[in-house]
């Protein structure tokens, strides 16, 4: 398996690894509520090294974003990121994606691990299928890590060690900054629900960064998070998660991201999009808080009235609220808040209520 610059530093404090496509990733390091709960209220640094980042570069670079990305770039400010999704021409998911315009056409395109390879390879054809040759595209994935600091907590410790005012960083927006006498890319954004930051360097400084941020917010707390409570916490933020909630089979009509869909440009999935939009769809994303005691996991199959409807995509525990709690794809029929549902957990059939996503959101 692959392993981040931050491998021996898990190691060193006894993270417990797991395989997540394809790298040795910590899921744990202590337990994963005590890392849940300690971003929830104070700090948590996550190491996403394992993403991909992508230069998308050229006088044409927004033109062929604007062809590529189901959402509309216009407007995108210089330090401004935009959520965006890429489908196929069936209007199935290819991946969700966070596009940082850093200046005029430069932008840094920032994937799913899992899908790294997949998204390059579709980018690349599709420059030269749609005649953008004069657009260039370079994965950065190797030469670039990653970490992100989450929680209430994040912004004081991260003011210690940055020039940069960072109450004038609005949300989903970045700035090319220096720690360390290391060039950053920090942005006000995250994965957990909760205010944060994500720091792109050099994979070679990562070790450096890490070390400095867990030493500069001992203070107030700030606890190494593995996989485990990243999870838990995108689940109560009701995020989703690709391969999971999303897929080349499912549209962004069918989860959360209608918003990102704009028919009224070209892109490519747009025809189908707009049929689908025409017709209505059939299922959809919904959350669900258990009833009775068990915790529903990925690929349950869920019942309505001795019906199967659906399938869990994902099931957890949830620290913060002491519940099971979770999403699945299910008829739209069966989508409103407090409709009552059955899962099935190890051949039993348990209790379940639908309920409006997310499930958690911070107060600010």
């Amino acid at each position: 398996m692959k392993q981040t610059p931050l491998y021996e530093r898990h190691a060193a404090l006894g993270a417990k690894f797991t395989d997540f496509g394809g790298w040795n990733m910590p899921v744990q390091y202590t337990n994963v509520i005590e890392e849940h709960l300690a971003t929830r209220h104070g700090a948590g640094l996550f190491d996403i090294c394992h993403m991909g980042e992508m230069e998308v570069m050229g006088k044409r670079a927004f033109d062929f974003l604007q062809r590529i990305m189901s959402r509309n770039l216009e407007g995108q400010a210089n330090g401004q990121i935009k959520l965006c999704v890429m489908t196929n021409e069936q209007g199935g998911i290819i991946d969700d994606l966070t596009v940082y315009k850093l200046d005029d056409g430069y932008y840094m395109v920032v994937t799913n691990a899992g899908t790294r390879e997949k998204d390059v390879e579709w980018l690349r054809v599709k420059k030269n299928e749609l005649g953008f040759d004069d657009v260039q595209i370079t994965d950065i994935s190797d030469i670039t890590g990653k970490i992100d600091l989450q929680g209430p907590k994040a912004q004081d410790i991260l003011q210690r060690l940055l020039p940069d005012d960072l109450n004038a960083l609005r949300f989903y927006y970045a700035v090319r900054t220096v720690i360390l006498n290391t060039p950053v890319i920090v942005s006000r954004s995250g994965y957990t629900g909760e205010d944060g930051f994500e720091i792109y360097a050099s994979a070679d400084r990562m070790g450096d960064l890490w070390d400095l941020i867990l030493k500069t917010g001992a203070p107030e707390g700030i606890k190494p998070v593995g996989l485990g409570a990243r999870d838990t916490l995108r689940l109560e933020a009701g995020m989703m998660l690709y391969g999971h909630e999303m897929d080349e089979t499912v549209t962004p009509f069918e989860v959360v991201y209608g918003r990102l869909v704009d028919l009224n440009k070209d892109f490519i999935g747009c025809d189908a999009l707009r049929k689908q939009k025409e017709a209505g769809i059939t299922r959809s994303l919904a959350g669900f808080e258990m009833l009775e005691r068990g915790i529903a996991r990925a690929g349950y199959k869920i019942w309505k009235d001795d019906r199967e409807v659906g399938a869990v995509t994902s099931g957890t525990y949830s620290p913060t609220f002491g519940k099971a709690i979770g999403m699945a794809a299910i008829p739209i029929e069966c989508t409103p808040d407090g409709t009552e549902i059955q899962i099935e957990i190890r051949g039993g059939k348990f209790r379940a209520k639908v309920t409006t996503l997310p499930f958690y959101k911070r107060k600010k």
